[in-house]
Order: C-alpha cells, then sequence, then structure tokens
C-alpha cells in the first residue's frame, strides 16, 4: 500500500502539468492582488493542462493594464481573472509567437502564401493586427491557437473562445481561421509549423 501510494505521488510529481509549472517562472511587475490572483489562476492552468507542447519560453511576467504581448518577455494582463479559457488562450497565444519567431524562415514562407490567397487584409484594429505583415503573421498565430485551445478544452469550448476574439480583437483574422481552417492548415502543414511534443522552451 504504502509503495503504491508513493508511486502515485511520484506519477503526479512528474506529470507533464506539474513539470512545465515547476519550468514557468512568473514575475509580478507591481505585486497587485489581481496580478498575484492572476498568477495563482495561471499556475493552476498550467499544472491542470499539459502545456508542453505549447511552451517555448519559460519567463512570464504579469502586469495590470498591460496589452498581452510576447516580446521580449512574455507578458499578460489580469484582465481575464474571472475567465479560465480566455487567460490559456492568451497565454496559448503568446506562446506561438515564440515558437514563429524560432521558425522564422518557415514562417515568412508561409506568411508569402498567405498573402497570394488573401492580397486585401485589413491593417490596425479592431479588425486587424497592428499592420499588413502583422496580420499576415496572426493568420499562423490564430491558427496554431485554435489549435493548442481544440487540444487542450475540446472542439465546442475551442469554438467558443474563437467566437469571443472575432468580436473582440483581430477579428477579420479570428473569422478567417475559423472560415477557412483547412486551407490556412495546409500552409502551415507544407512548411513544417505545426508544433510536435516537445520539453518546454526556455
Amino acid at each position: 500500500m504504502a509503495r503504491s501510494t508513493i508511486f502515485l505521488l511520484l506519477l503526479i510529481a512528474f506529470s507533464p502539468g506539474a513539470l512545465a509549472q515547476d519550468e514557468v517562472k512568473i514575475t509580478l511587475v507591481n505585486g497587485t492582488e489581481t496580478e498575484k490572483a492572476t498568477q495563482i489562476q495561471l499556475e493552476r492552468l498550467i499544472a491542470d493542462h499539459d502545456l508542453s507542447k505549447w511552451t517555448f519560453t519559460k519567463e512570464v511576467r504579469i502586469e495590470d493594464g498591460v496589452i498581452p504581448h510576447s516580446h521580449p518577455v512574455l507578458t499578460l494582463s489580469t484582465r481575464h481573472l474571472k475567465d479560465d479559457e480566455l487567460l490559456l488562450s492568451t497565454y496559448v497565444h503568446e506562446q506561438i509567437h515564440w515558437f514563429l519567431s524560432d521558425n522564422r524562415k518557415k514562417t515568412d514562407a508561409a506568411k508569402a502564401e498567405f498573402r497570394k490567397k488573401w492580397p486585401d487584409v485589413p491593417s490596425g484594429g479592431p479588425e486587424g493586427a497592428r499592420d499588413e505583415d502583422s496580420t499576415y503573421l496572426h493568420i499562423a498565430v490564430v491558427y496554431l491557437e485554435y489549435r493548442a485551445v481544440r487540444e487542450l478544452l475540446g472542439e465546442l469550448r475551442a469554438m467558443s473562445v474563437m467566437d469571443f476574439w472575432k468580436r473582440d480583437h483581430y477579428r477579420w483574422i479570428y473569422r478567417t481561421v475559423q472560415e477557412s481552417p483547412r486551407e490556412v492548415g495546409k500552409i502551415m502543414f507544407d512548411h513544417g509549423l505545426i508544433p510536435r511534443e516537445q520539453t518546454a522552451g526556455r
């Protein structure tokens, strides 16, 4: 009985979620109560889900009022303190930016194909990203975000998350990925831009 208990504890301790949580370093910018609560929320999500496939940087900051961004340090806001699915989606979204940055040549090739398929895209919010080039980049980001959330939460919850985002920001991008997943997916597959199981990144 004692051996079984020890084995179970070791299994839990070395599960992918537990390892991912140990490897991710979370820093609070201001140390506010909302930042602390978001840290607890994120640590729980990392522990509850196997994010090893979708983790490419281990440095994370949480800051009240910030627009989430990936570089130079992955930074999350406290906006989704009451919504686990949207925080998880945002976290994965910013992680994916690191994956694409690490595969810049492949990403540029995929963006060139997106440009051929969708020659006229919005730039600037709320429909597009910062500029035209960023809009093409975010087609790749959002496609992988959708794949990740679907793997982690299931199809119905992933669709619910996508439905929220396409009314919030990058609206054209989320609509396009949702309406043309096979077309976007083929381009991503052709250029080797589908993450594989891995050990967590930086």
